[in-house]
């Protein structure tokens, strides 16, 4: 079995294979990434729109109609020829939509999209992650209150300390759990900011 074969001597994570939701996998797939560019031009080309630039609703919905309908060979094969990953999906979107052709990736730079829909992606990845952890606190939460009092020995540097409770040990869990959910909060809400339509540089 050829494509079999081909999955076999492919790079592949095991973070993925073994421990990714299938959701989690297809917020890093390809499909997501790409289809991602392709709705980061439909709003750039939107908002162009809006500001007076000669667009017209035909061509958006052209652009909003073929999301998804990416094709993955002609992608490749784009960039083998042109040597740039983003200058191969602009030929490949514009293949799909014809009559928007000339107004994808207007006034943008390749930052505009492959930073753009990185950031897009790893706060989709925390949107999945945060009510999961949120999850695990909760039924932390109810574990430490069940043992409070079952006797338990304490560890230091892995040695035999003295007595304490398992609940009181699952309460030193849930503290750096609600600690990293904190964190995960605050890097997708602070520190995981758009880019402007220049890219990262924005000359």
């Amino acid at each position: 079995n050829v494509s079999q074969f081909k999955a076999e001597i492919t790079y592949r994570s095991a973070l993925a294979d073994r421990y990714a939701s299938e959701t989690m996998s297809y917020n890093f797939s390809n499909h997501k990434r790409f289809s991602t560019w392709r709705r980061l031009w439909l709003w750039l080309a939107s908002a162009e729109k809006e500001l007076g630039l000669n667009i017209s609703d035909e061509q958006l919905d052209e652009m909003n109609e073929n999301v998804d309908n990416i094709d993955f060979k002609m992608a490749q094969n784009e960039e083998r020829n042109v040597r740039h990953d983003v200058m191969a999906h602009i030929h490949t979107f514009a293949h799909a939509c014809p009559k928007a052709a000339p107004i994808i990736h207007l006034g943008a730079t390749s930052c505009y999209v492959t930073d753009n829909a990185d950031l897009i992606i790893m706060r989709d990845a925390l949107d999945l992650l945060l009510p999961k952890l949120a999850r695990v606190i909760s039924r932390l939460m109810c574990f430490a209150t069940q043992y409070a009092d079952l006797a338990c020995l304490a560890y230091t540097h892995m040695q035999p300390a003295q007595p304490t409770s398992l609940g009181k040990r699952a309460c030193l869990w849930l503290q750096d759990l609600c600690m990293d959910y904190r964190n995960l909060v605050r890097l997708r809400d602070e520190v995981i900011k758009f880019r402007g339509v220049k890219g990262t540089t924005g000359t």
